[in-house]
């Protein structure tokens, strides 16, 4: 009655062969569990953010990195020792990420081209006067 994937969203089967009807098949009453899930593609492309590391090859982008990210972990060097490990590891984090974002960058999100262009639908009009 079902595909071995889905046989476990199906709870409850009943038969009643007793139903009034003048054929010769059986009443099925059936209770399905139905899952409803977000795509995992979707939830995850908002989350982070692509770094452009391609320009850590550049040796003088490369120097401006290495100079910003000593200069902040000298600044971090001269915060309080009783300050809270989880402050201070969101500090070096949030440190790490606007340096590298400056310096860096982002890259760029790859537009596709749509599948359906123009010069189909043209294609197609020429078809149908045709």
């Amino acid at each position: 009655m079902i595909d071995r994937r889905w046989h476990s969203e199906l709870l409850d089967v009943r038969i009643f062969s007793a139903a009034d009807s003048d054929t010769d098949q059986y009443l099925v009453v059936a209770k399905v569990r139905e899952k409803l899930a977000e795509s995992k593609q979707a939830a995850r492309r908002f989350d982070w953010e692509c770094l452009n590391l391609r320009k850590l090859n550049e040796l003088a982008i490369r120097r401006k990195y290495e100079i910003e990210i000593t200069n902040s972990f000298a600044a971090l060097e001269n915060l309080n020792n009783d300050e809270d490990i989880n402050r201070a590891w969101e500090n070096i984090k949030e440190n790490f990420k606007t340096s590298t974002k400056q310096n860096l960058g982002l890259n760029k999100w790859k537009q596709h081209k749509p599948c359906f262009r123009e010069e189909c639908l043209g294609f197609f009009r020429s078809k149908e006067a045709g």
